[in-house]
């Protein structure tokens, strides 16, 4: 090779080991510089906790980042932003959204769709409002009568012996014997003999035979026997119906205003119900009603309210009502039961929802908000008229609002249904290891920035919890006891231990002031 040639390459082979090696030492210049601080683990964590802590307030104006969530709504939160193990990014939660979340609780789609949860949205409808009550079919007490003779006698023959014989009005029922009605028979032939025989010879007697006649008459029409004389007299039915009540036999002595035969029209007939206190309000004489018994299934009634008793009965609280309805055919019968629906509905629209999604612990009554992302918030709501299917909301809910309707595992504990509601966030029905047992507390230091006395619950900014691997940061704790916040005010530092009942949900144990000695640093206390 020429000596030229030679020392060409020479050259250029120098040119590239330097360029190559001013590439090299720029490049490891660069990665050095910010590695050298973060010589040890626990200096990386530090600087990497300082960076999360100072990286929500690093734009100017923005808002407060207390921590991430998991997107798909487990009870799994972080300092930091940081994506799931499918690849999606966490949630941010900001502080002025805390209060608007109060009591959200979160359940992932899969659980959603496990547990057979449906909605339904709040809507302007009519309530059926019907009053309904129960009761029983009566005799119409205005059409019943009774046979009962007003002289003494003895029964010789019954024509109508037998309890439940139908009659009519002028039927034969039964013939007696009595000296009385002899006697008296016996006068009247007596005076209208005299009357006739005296009525040409001697005016006075036969007008004193015609006074005695007339007595004597009317002596007979008193013992409802006129028309009759006799010693054996034949008593009619004084009435149309059915004989209820038979109290004598063939032979039988009977005495004056002994009853012989009670005898019902049943062409008409009573229903008495019991109405409750607070539907009196509703109900009014001349108001129609439908009326259903038993016996006959998908047959209805005709009624009307015919009176409004005037008493209470204060052991059941409720007054009752008489209705009156039509029974020609004779299908009712008296004693039956019967259930009475009277109508008492508003036809102005209001705020509706299903029945089936209240829930009602006797004490107050909450509806399930349906929010977005798996979210369910308990509201709170003033109810007013309740029909079959829909009941009234005054007060909690707009047109428009999305409930759930069957939830039924929510009522697990309608005393408790902040403990039951916890239950939703949990993916495995029977949870175990210390979320279940409760077995293992921590502890913090921190400074009480909320109480919410109504919701049982108090908002702490605590340090760094070593058990639990937490940063410092603020959150909403529920308290195990009301009585732990005697003497507790926002503002004021304080010691407390705290447990995990459910996934995501921690429970404050103990509660304390803490002492200016104890500052606000990382503390954690394995329990047992």
């Amino acid at each position: 090779m020429k000596p030229a040639l030679q020392l060409t390459l020479a050259a250029t082979a120098v040119a590239l080991a330097l360029g190559a090696g001013y590439w090299a030492g720029s490049r490891n210049a660069g990665d050095a510089h910010p590695a050298a601080p973060a010589t040890t683990p626990a200096a990386s964590q530090a600087a990497g906790s300082s960076s999360a802590s100072s990286a929500p307030a690093s734009t100017a104006g923005a808002r407060k980042i207390l921590f991430y969530r998991n997107p798909m709504g487990l009870p799994d939160t972080s300092p930091v932003p940081k994506k799931d193990s499918m690849g999606m990014d966490y949630i941010p939660v900001y502080a002025d959204d805390k209060p608007d979340d109060a009591g959200v609780v979160v359940v992932s789609p899969a659980r959603v769709q496990t547990l057979g949860v449906k909605t339904a949205l709040a809507a302007e409808g009519v309530v059926d409002a019907a009053v309904r009550a129960v009761g029983r079919v009566e005799i119409d007490e205005r059409a019943v009568v009774q046979v009962a003779p007003r002289f003494e006698g003895w029964i010789e023959r019954l024509h109508v012996n037998a309890v439940g014989d139908p009659v009519r009005r002028g039927q034969p029922l039964f013939t007696v014997y009595s000296p009385e009605l002899q006697s008296a028979g016996e006068e009247l032939r007596i005076a209208e003999r005299l009357q006739r025989d005296a009525a040409a010879s001697d005016p006075a007697a036969a007008e004193s035979a015609r006074r005695l006649a007339e007595a004597t008459r009317a002596r007979l029409r008193n013992m409802e026997v006129a028309g009759q004389a006799g010693q054996r007299q034949t008593f009619a039915s004084p009435a149309n119906g059915v004989v209820l009540e038979k109290n004598a036999v063939q032979g039988a002595r009977f005495m004056p205003g002994e009853a012989i035969y009670r005898i019902a029209d049943l062409s008409t007939v009573w229903v008495i119900a019991d109405i409750f206190e607070q539907d009196l309000a509703r109900v009014r004489v001349g108001q129609t009603a439908t009326v259903t018994i038993p016996a006959f299934p998908g047959q209805t009634f005709a009624a009307k309210v015919g009176y409004l008793y005037p008493t209470l009965d204060t052991a059941t609280r409720s007054t009752r009502v008489r209705l009156e309805l039509a029974n020609r055919d004779g299908q009712l019968r008296p004693g039956m039961f019967a259930q009475v629906e009277l109508a008492a509905g508003n036809s102005v629209p209001r705020v509706t929802v299903p029945a089936s999604a209240v829930i009602d612990d006797g004490v107050r009554q909450v509806v399930l908000l349906a929010l977005d992302e798996g979210r369910f918030k308990p509201q709170p709501v003033k109810l007013g008229a309740r029909g079959r299917d829909l009941v009234e909301v005054r007060e909690g809910l707009r047109a428009g609002d999305r409930v759930v309707v069957s939830a039924n595992f929510l009522i697990d504990s309608e005393s408790q249904l902040k403990a039951a509601l916890s239950n939703l966030t949990d993916a495995d029905p029977q949870p175990s290891g210390p979320a279940a047992t409760g077995a293992q507390t921590h502890r913090a230091d921190g400074t009480v920035d909320a109480i919410d006395a109504a919701a049982n619950s108090v908002t702490i900014t605590h340090g760094e919890v070593a058990s639990l691997n937490w940063p410092a940061m603020t959150m909403d704790f529920t308290l195990a006891d009301p009585g732990l916040l005697k003497g507790i005010v926002p503002g004021l530092p304080v010691r407390f231990d705290f447990a995990e009942r459910a996934p995501g949900e921690y429970v404050i144990v103990r509660l304390e002031r803490s002492s200016a000695a104890q500052a606000p640093a990382a503390g954690a206390h394995q329990g047992h």
